[in-house]
Formats: C-alpha cells, sequence, structure tokens
C-alpha cells in the first residue's frame, strides 16, 4: 500500500457520499417543489370554483346597486315599464338599503319607497333572462293589441305559470283577473306599449308575483295573510316590508308592536295560522301545497295576523302532481322539501298523492274565532297541516318554553295534540285538530279571564 493511500481512498469515499447526498437532496427538492407547485395550482383552482358557484351567490350592496343600475339603463331606453319606475329611476324616491337574499339568479332588497319599508323581489336578475312575449317580434301585431286581448293572452301565462293548465276556473272572466295590474281591459283608454307588455310578461312568468297578485287584488279575503304587492318596474316587484320569524329564537315570532303578553299572543298567532290555512284551502279551485314551511318564510303584522312571506314553494295540486311523480326505490326517493308521497314498488314510481299534509282537505269543522274588536269571523277547518304543526306548533309548544304553565290541564292537552296533529294521517285527524282548536280556544278565553281577575284586583 502506498503511503498517504488510505486517506486518499477516504477521500474518494467522503467526496462520493457527498455527491451522492447532493443528489438525492436535489431529488428530493424537485419533488418536494412539485408537490408544492401541483397543491397550490389544485387551492387556487379550488377557490376560483367556489367563488364561481358559492361566492358569486353572496348579496353584495355593489351588485345589488348595479342590478337597478341597469334596470333604470332599461327604463330610460323605454325597454320596460311600471308604476315604479319614475320613482326609482326619475325622482330617486326609492331607495336602496341592503341585500336580502341571492341564489341562482333570485334577487330579494330591502328598500324605502317614499319612506315606506318594502323589498324588491324578482325571480331572475336580468330582465334579458325572461322569456319575451313572442308577439313582440312582429311590430304590427303588438301595436294593433287590444287591452281585451293583452288579458287572454296573460291569462294563458298565469295558467302555465302556476302549473293550472286548462283547469283554471272561469277562463273567459277577464275583469277579475285584470284586476292583478289594477284596472279593467274595458275601462283601459289606450293600447299597452311595447315596454308596458314585455315588462308585465316577465312579471307573470314569476309564480310568486302571480300568486300575490291574484291574493292580495282579487281575492280580498285572503290579502291579509299574503304581503300586498305595491308596484313593480320592469321584472322587479315591490312588497310590504314584514319582520320574519326566526327559527333561532324561542319566541318564534315578535310580539313587541303588538302589546300583548306572550302567552295571548302565542295561543292568538297559532289560531290565525288556523285561520290562514282554512284560507289556502278553501279559496282557490284546487289545494295549495306549501312545501317549505319554516317560522323564516312567515311573519306576524302588528294585529297579530300570521302572514306567509316566501310563496316560492306554494304549488297548487296539478303542478304538485307533476312534482312528486318521479322514479323512486324508497319512500325517501319521494320527498320535495316539506312535501312528500310513498313509493310504489311495483311501478317503480312516486305517488301523485302526498302522504303528509300541508293544507289538503280532509274532515270538515266549522267553528268562529274572535278577532279584534268584537268581530267573529267564520273559520271552516279542513286539516290542519302536519308539517305547521311539526315545524311550528311542536317547538313552539313544548314544556320548556310553557313555563311553570306546562303541567296546567289545557297546558297539557295541547302538547298531546300538537304530538298528535305531527303525526296523523288519514281520516282520524278530524277529532286531533278538533282537540287542537278546542284547547287554543280554551287557553285564550282562560288567559283573558285572568287579565281581567288581575284589572279587578289593581
Amino acid at each position: 500500500m502506498q503511503p498517504g493511500g488510505a486517506p486518499a481512498w477516504r477521500a474518494r469515499c467522503s467526496a462520493l457520499l457527498r455527491w451522492l447526498s447532493l443528489r438525492l437532496c436535489s431529488r428530493r427538492g424537485t419533488l418536494l417543489f412539485l408537490l408544492l407547485w401541483l397543491g397550490s395550482w389544485l387551492l387556487l383552482n379550488g377557490l376560483v370554483l367556489v367563488r364561481r358557484n358559492i361566492l358569486s351567490d353572496f348579496c353584495t350592496d355593489d351588485g345589488s346597486k348595479k342590478i337597478l343600475e341597469q334596470l333604470c339603463a332599461d327604463f330610460g331606453a323605454g325597454s320596460v315599464s311600471g308604476d315604479m319606475c319614475l320613482d326609482l329611476c326619475v325622482r330617486r324616491q326609492v331607495h336602496y338599503q341592503q341585500c336580502l337574499y341571492y341564489q341562482s339568479g333570485k334577487k330579494v332588497m330591502a328598500a324605502r319607497w317614499r319612506g315606506r319599508p318594502v323589498v324588491l323581489k324578482s325571480k331572475l336578475e336580468n330582465f334579458s333572462s325572461y322569456q319575451p312575449l313572442a308577439l313582440l317580434d312582429y311590430q304590427d301585431a303588438a301595436e294593433d293589441l287590444s287591452p281585451v286581448e293583452v288579458m287572454f293572452y296573460a291569462t294563458l301565462e298565469v295558467r302555465n305559470s302556476l302549473g293550472l293548465g286548462a283547469s283554471l276556473e272561469n277562463p273567459g272572466n277577464l275583469s277579475s283577473l285584470a284586476q292583478l295590474w289594477g284596472a279593467e281591459p274595458s275601462n283601459r283608454e289606450r293600447m299597452y306599449s311595447r315596454a308596458e307588455l314585455a315588462s308585465l310578461w316577465s312579471l307573470l312568468q314569476q309564480e310568486e308575483y302571480t300568486f300575490l297578485s291574484l291574493c292580495s287584488r282579487v281575492l280580498q279575503d285572503l290579502s291579509v295573510h299574503v304581503p300586498r304587492v305595491l308596484g313593480s318596474c320592469g321584472h322587479f316587484y315591490a312588497v310590504e316590508f314584514l319582520s320574519a320569524g326566526r327559527a333561532w329564537d324561542q319566541n318564534l315570532f315578535s310580539l313587541e308592536e303588538s302589546g300583548v303578553s306572550g302567552q295571548q299572543g302565542r295561543w292568538r298567532i297559532a289560531l290565525s295560522f288556523l285561520h290562514m290555512v282554512s284560507h289556502f284551502d278553501l279559496d282557490f279551485a284546487h289545494k295549495l301545497h306549501l312545501c317549505d314551511v319554516k317560522p323564516e318564510n312567515f311573519a306576524v303584522r302588528s294585529d297579530l295576523t300570521v302572514v306567509a312571506i316566501d310563496v316560492d314553494m306554494a304549488f297548487f295540486e296539478p303542478k304538485m302532481s307533476d312534482i312528486l311523480e318521479q322514479n323512486c326505490s324508497t319512500d325517501d326517493d319521494c320527498n320535495f322539501f316539506d312535501c312528500s308521497s310513498r313509493c310504489d314498488a311495483t311501478t317503480g314510481h312516486c305517488s301523485a298523492r302526498r302522504r303528509n299534509s300541508n293544507l289538503q282537505a280532509n274532515s270538515c269543522l266549522c267553528v268562529c274565532v274572535t278577532r279584534g274588536r268584537g268581530r267573529s269571523l267564520p273559520l271552516t277547518l279542513l286539516r290542519l297541516p302536519q308539517v305547521v304543526c311539526e315545524k311550528i306548533f311542536r317547538p313552539w309548544f313544548s314544556p320548556t318554553l310553557l313555563g311553570a304553565k306546562a303541567g296546567l290541564p289545557l297546558q297539557v292537552e295541547l302538547q298531546r295534540a300538537v304530538q298528535e296533529c305531527a303525526k296523523t294521517e288519514g281520516g282520524a285527524a278530524g277529532d286531533v285538530h278538533q282537540r287542537l282548536l278546542h284547547v287554543l280556544t280554551g287557553l285564550l278565553k282562560e288567559g283573558g279571564a285572568s287579565e281581567e281577575g288581575g284589572r279587578g284586583l289593581g
């Protein structure tokens, strides 16, 4: 062995190890870099996807104001019309406040119109998103349409919008339908302009607008249970502002403006729910089904009248049947929000008939409910909706919220009746609902007697 051979060998080995280490570190570094780059790319694209699909549906003031600016631009160009347009776009008497809801194009905004709080609504964000009236493509045809002819075409569109088909009663009664827009065709002195026709057609394609207008302008008895339509501009319409119920609040509805004590107010609101149900069940040619029952979709006026403020998920019987009829393997496949039917295993189709009740008629019970200033209103209770019992009454009348009086006979009976109401199907519903109505009326009288006694002792 040559002198100095061992140290030289060690030096070569050390150099080789250092070279291998650098190579390994370089490969690891490259791999780590690639992984970091890939992770960053996936994260960035994920954020973009989230923004497009979720964040884009968030309410923003800038987005809301741009929508109203575009609406006014369309009005300035003579493309849209409405009794609210001048106040919104010229006189500046409609003041935007905040965005309340925005999803899949549906826009709901809070505003003040001539100092009054209102809610602006449209099913679709842009006026151009609505199906245009085909007759507007023909200049002469559009200009020659008489008001009566416009009402005829409007009748057909209302049928289509509400899913009533040819079954709408009195299709020739255009005068009552004309009340949706405030004037009878025979009394109109001039033809409808193209902007009026286009705006009217966009409104008629919105189920909630046609339903609210029908209730508040044609069926006067029902108007107290839906928000009033106050005006429109293009495809947006304004309804009165009412404070919605609150699922997170144990009291559900605010009683501050009514001046009624908590328990008394609760019984009166419950009776108003029954009154609303009876109207929804009796005032139309077809039964009406509410498929989204929750406190946020109802409000209470200062006189404790219940109001259905969101009826996007309200369907008449023909449309409800079409929605429920679908392919299925189990009953779970036949659920449409709060509306459900049963699956027929032999056909593999859901039944067109609901298995739970919402506003569906059964046995009849006629009573009278006292309502303000000593007036008595006839209340025909057909079948108390199971979903209202389950989603509204059951949590509202729980022993925890009823407090120290929960063990009293009428309170206990109320809880039992609510439980049975929420579970009842078929012909036995009448007895349960009669008990519930009897108990609520008794509680209201009992509370009134207690207040009188308290004032007498004072």
